[in-house]
């Protein structure tokens, strides 16, 4: 697949539309790498990176991944796709590796004590609607970066909350602690792009140091 000339960060944040339909053409392996990896660098909640990518490119599995999508064709049209979770088991299975890792990087050793004690301390209290909702946070930064990063290579994406839990669980044999966050098609997109439907003016969403007070 040729691709377009990359852009800047700036101009993909200002141009990039929700592509509605995709040409199919296969992606480059290392263009879907560098993409991942910009997921895997996002920030998160105690560094626990509770992300968890899977990639789906095959016809067939992209077919049957449409079918727990609301049947929507851009999953079977799209080159690539990327089904974003997070592991709602991820603060036990990889904290050990998480403090090694920022001890290896110059966290204190007192922190690294505090944090094997706080971190279990703070998820035992959580149900699991909150934490799903720590996951939703987490992952969506992660999921950010790869949609701007394929962006600023030149691709086309659609970001889509449109499918069934349960139902990509089981296209994709996700372990029970997986909650599935959102699904991003990648491609070039086919026909013409979506219209820009435009954004609200810093003074309706904007305000300095309390509500109602203007950025100036």
């Amino acid at each position: 697949m040729s691709r377009a000339e990359i852009k800047s960060l700036a101009q993909a944040i200002r141009e990039r539309r929700a592509s509605q339909s995709f040409d199919g053409e296969p992606m480059p392996q290392d263009d879907l790498r560098k993409i991942l990896e910009a997921g895997l660098q996002a920030p998160s909640s105690y560094n626990l990176q509770p992300w968890r990518f899977i990639v789906v490119q095959q016809p067939e599995q992209k077919r049957r991944l449409r079918g727990a999508c609301f049947n929507q064709a851009k999953v079977e049209e799209a080159s690539a796709v990327i089904v974003a979770c997070g592991d709602a088991d991820a603060w036990r299975k990889d904290l050990d590796e998480v403090i090694n890792s920022g001890l290896r990087g110059g966290m204190s050793e007192s922190l690294a004590a505090a944090s094997r004690e706080s971190i279990p301390h703070y998820f035992a209290e959580f149900n699991s609607d909150q934490m799903h909702g720590w996951l939703n946070k987490q992952v969506m930064v992660a999921f950010t970066h790869m949609l701007l990063m394929a962006e600023v290579l030149g691709y086309d994406t659609a970001p889509m909350e449109g499918f069934e839990q349960d139902k990509v669980h089981e296209v994709l044999r996700l372990p029970m602690s997986y909650w599935v966050v959102a699904v991003l098609a990648l491609g070039k997109m086919q026909g013409p792009d979506k219209f820009n439907g435009g954004r609200f003016p810093f003074s309706h969403t904007v305000f300095c140091e309390e509500f109602g007070k203007p950025l100036k």
